[in-house]
């Protein structure tokens, strides 16, 4: 029985000390995405227009996204989205963005990438196990900062709007051509068991405390609920 329980806690303890510092990674990079949006809407006539963060319905934000030296030309990054829903913002789901090279990397420093669903198609597309932006998506690059506000009702046909921002630079992007996808494996392990995507980004599972950070900058500069939402 003693060398049974041994062999136990042999198994169990590399697990735990795995598990801690997979959730310490994931709280690393909500935090990382909340500091991203403060830093772009702390400057409103270079952030994204108001008119648009009120009507967002997905806000995705990768932080910055790196070239891999294992492939050349490949540009990698791991983010997090959130949707509005009838009560709030939903709790956050992971997601990966690899693409060829299109020119988010300036002399190597990486790049904030900032996403948002400007309707419901939009939403269907995060909800996708893999999209290409520009093929499965349609997708423009965003508007910027107040003088932008006559721009937003022709941006507001796209789908996602996009921008990046590198070298304390915010502005829209061509994303035309990067893959979006799920990154269900980070995503279970923060919750600590699966959930659909559909279903988290519905606002039907209860956000961990780790991500209020987050969603409390997502509510700040994109705004609260929306009763338009309660019947998507």
């Amino acid at each position: 029985m003693r060398m049974l329980l041994a062999f136990v806690f042999a198994v169990a303890m590399p697990v735990a000390a795995f598990a801690a510092e997979d959730q310490q990674k994931l709280d690393g990079r909500l935090e990382a995405a909340r500091n991203v949006l403060q830093q772009i809407m702390a400057v409103p006539d270079k952030a994204v227009p108001n008119g648009i963060a009120r009507r967002a319905v997905c806000v995705g934000v990768v932080p910055g996204m790196v070239k891999g030296a294992f492939v050349f030309g490949a540009e990698y990054g791991q983010g997090v989205v959130t949707c509005r829903t009838a009560t709030g913002w939903s709790a956050p789901v992971f997601i990966r963005m690899a693409g060829g090279s299109v020119g988010f990397q300036i002399g190597g420093q990486g790049t904030d990438l900032v996403l948002v669903a400007v309707n419901k198609n939009g939403f269907q597309d995060l909800l996708k196990d893999k999209f290409k932006i520009g093929g499965d998506a349609s997708a423009t690059a965003g508007p910027v900062g107040r003088d932008a506000q006559a721009a937003t009702d022709l941006k507001m046909r796209a789908e996602l709007l996009t921008w990046s921002r590198s070298r304390g630079v915010f502005a829209g992007v061509d994303l035309n051509g990067v893959t979006v996808s799920k990154n269900a494996d980070d995503t279970d392990a923060f919750y600590g068991a699966p959930h659909p995507f559909s279903q988290i980004l519905r606002g039907q599972i209860h956000p961990p405390g780790a991500a209020d950070p987050f969603l409390n900058a997502v509510t700040e500069y994109f705004g609260a609920a929306s009763a338009s939402q309660a019947s998507r």
